[in-house]
């Protein structure tokens, strides 16, 4: 198997739309696995390791949507998502983000284009599960927990600890509220005032010293890291 094959999962009930992408990946080497429903999908999803899910909207069973919700509070890793949908109103990608999805490509699509947005995901999540994770000029050490910014050390508690983790790892999508719960907390019951409290607790250690904030509350949607890649 080449060097830069890739797993994925495609969640689609369409039969001739998986298999025209399903022909063109394994052309490019890819190994893929089949779902006709969200069940299926989110089932295959929870059981094995992927490194990318191609996700339909339209599912019987259980929608795309909360496919994607239910990976996002049940899965022990970040798996990129890329929803595929004919759905293209700004409302529906919002609400696609929301839910946890990395990317969003709207019917009919070129399958170059996809299999682009695969990869790109895809090295972007390698890059990210190593054991230094840098993004702009925050570098976090996730077996030490040791973080620099602009090489200066910084100290964090656990919880706000938690979070940047997170935020550095889902970037530069944005999580909402409650997926940044479920993903610190998990099942444990919280509250809107202990994660302002710890979000406030990460800004003053990581944005109050420097010329430049990089937590971005974005309303209506949640939290994300304001930071260029090129930065």
């Amino acid at each position: 198997m080449p060097a830069n094959s890739i797993k994925v999962l495609l969640v689609e009930d369409q039969q001739d739309i998986s298999r025209n992408i399903a022909d063109y990946f394994e052309s490019k080497h890819a190994v893929v696995d089949f779902a006709y429903n969200g069940e299926q999908g989110l089932s295959l999803a929870l059981e094995h390791y992927y490194d990318c899910i191609v996700l339909d909207l339209m599912l019987p069973k259980i929608d795309g949507l909360q496919v994607c919700e239910k990976i996002r509070q049940h899965a022990d890793r970040h798996v990129p998502i890329i929803m595929l949908t004919a759905r293209d109103t700004l409302a529906d990608k919002l609400q696609g983000f929301e839910q946890g999805a990395d990317d969003y490509l709207t019917k009919p699509f070129a399958l170059e284009e996809l299999w682009v947005r695969c990869m790109a995901l895809t090295q972007r999540h390698m890059l990210n599960t190593t054991h230094t994770l840098t993004i702009g000029d925050i570098t976090f050490n996730k077996q030490t927990h040791h973080v620099e910014r602009l090489g200066k050390k910084i100290s964090l508690q656990p919880i706000p600890l938690k979070i940047l983790r997170v935020l550095m790892e889902a970037h530069p999508r944005a999580l909402s509220r409650s997926e940044l719960c479920d993903k610190i907390w998990a099942d444990e019951p919280t509250d809107s005032d202990a994660l302002r409290s710890h979000i406030y607790q990460l800004r003053k250690a990581i944005d109050k010293p420097f010329p430049k904030a990089v937590i971005k509350t974005l309303h209506g949607v949640g939290f994300a890291l304001d930071i260029s890649v090129s930065e």
